[in-house]
């Protein structure tokens, strides 16, 4: 764990975040709303409009990508000043060894950076490990519901939600405010 480096990408290494998106969507298709058969149809000028709407935070062990999750600034929420945290995953063999963890104090700092004032995470209500890893790093969950949509699953059939988790920045919680 020691050898993993967290970084945010600069706007030009849109081609890195695209391969590990478009592996995070191959790898975990239920935990995201996209496919990777969508987005691997982007040009690559959508790819770069995405690195200047989200800050993307990057996990590496060596030059191994093993995470990733992005910032959001606002423009995903009607919530002021709030930011939103989204599309994080994490390499299968990587799970519960705190790279998770690692990206989230990342967006943390990066969110203080910017100027948010809190982040926002939906997260499924199904998905109990998703919820108590949140709550562990302080989120705190909401009435705030909306539905999962859930690749292959008719709407119909579709019952899963999400809730939205909220993370206030102004108090730093033990996360460093330093890059």
């Amino acid at each position: 764990m020691n050898d993993i480096r967290v970084r945010v990408l600069d706007e030009d290494e849109w081609a890195t975040y695209r391969d590990v998106r478009l592996r995070a969507l191959r790898e975990s298709p239920e935990a995201f709303v996209a496919s990777a058969e969508e987005e691997e149809a982007f040009d690559d000028q959508r790819w770069k409009d995405r690195m200047v709407r989200s800050r993307r935070i990057l996990a590496q062990d060596g030059d191994e990508v093993v995470g990733v999750v992005s910032v959001g600034t606002g423009h995903r929420t009607n919530i002021p000043g709030a930011g939103e945290l989204f599309g994080l995953w994490v390499e299968p063999p990587r799970r519960g060894s705190g790279v998770a963890r690692r990206l989230m104090e990342k967006a943390a700092r990066v969110g203080r950076q910017v100027g948010l004032k809190q982040l926002v995470y939906w997260v499924g209500t199904d998905n109990g490990r998703a919820v108590a890893f949140a709550s562990s790093f302080g989120f705190r969950p909401t009435d705030d519901r909306r539905p999962m949509r859930i690749r292959g699953v008719d709407d119909e059939d579709a019952d899963s939600e999400e809730m939205m988790m909220v993370y206030p920045l102004s108090d730093t919680g033990g996360v460093p405010t330093s890059l």
